[in-house]
């Protein structure tokens, strides 16, 4: 199972990515979780302590990396698109409460038409992550759309919108949907976040298709308190685990139906 976890900022994708992938591992899984967002806060969502993520290096940092696999240099404009990346996820990462995380991060600038080697680097990564490995593998995108533009994550089996009980979540989620179709992925879920009473419930169910809805996640302030304790809500908030539960329930009913 290949699942993009995506939405505008702030809306709790990486609460929602890393319960998953800690609650998959509980279910005796293989699981790789993968931050390809360049705020990069998944380690704690999954339960490393702060120090622990020190010295990582986001894949996409790793320009002498990017170098040497795909033999750019300043006399060199011409360089291998299919680098040795299979290694790279062993390599690079690294292992709590029966989660790999790989830290991709991402490019900062603008692709603008042009491929760069650290560019190149992360669309193979990410392709071989969805094509080869038989892992669960859960992508914390970042926020917005850009990624979709670039193609990165066309070979998802699906994407999560995660949107809050608002209309630019909504608006977020059907361009999504749009562009993630355009690439081939039929299979858009929603999750409605942050919600904090039936008035936001009726929004998101009046405004999302039931069969797109994987379920709600209701505000709780114990998520908030294990962000400040640098914890996972996943150690701190089991109304929100038994939340994510159920959606995930969903999920694999889902994919049992589609198998």
């Amino acid at each position: 199972m290949k699942i993009a976890v995506t939405g505008k900022g702030g809306v709790g994708k990486t609460t929602v990515a890393a319960t998953l992938a800690r609650l998959y591992a509980q279910d005796g899984r293989k699981v790789l979780a993968a931050d390809a967002d360049p705020d990069a806060n998944l380690g704690l969502a999954l339960g490393f302590a702060p120090e622990e993520l020190e010295d990582i290096i986001p894949i996409s940092k790793m320009k002498k990396l990017a170098k040497e696999r795909t033999g750019a240099d300043q006399s060199n404009v011409f360089y291998k698109i299919n680098p040795k990346v299979d290694d790279i996820p062993d390599k690079f990462g690294r292992d709590c409460n029966g989660v790999k995380l790989l830290v991709l991060g991402t490019i900062e600038t603008a692709w603008g038409g042009c491929i760069c080697p650290e560019g190149v680097m992360l669309q193979r990564i990410i392709g071989n992550l969805v094509l080869k490995r038989d892992d669960v593998v859960i992508l914390d995108m970042e926020a917005g759309l850009e990624h979709l533009g670039r193609g990165t994550t066309s070979g998802m089996d699906q994407f999560i919108v995660v949107i809050e009980p608002g209309e630019r979540s909504v608006q977020t989620y059907q361009n999504i949907r749009r562009l993630a179709f355009q690439l081939g992925v039929r299979r858009v879920r929603v999750v409605g976040n942050k919600v904090l009473d039936a008035q936001d419930e009726a929004f998101i169910r009046s405004r999302i298709p039931p069969e797109d809805l994987l379920g709600i996640i209701h505000y709780n302030r114990q998520v908030i308190d294990a962000d400040r304790q640098g914890r996972s809500p996943f150690d701190v908030s089991p109304d929100t685990v038994r939340e994510i539960e159920a959606i995930k329930a969903k999920m694999d009913q889902q994919e049992e139906e589609q198998s």
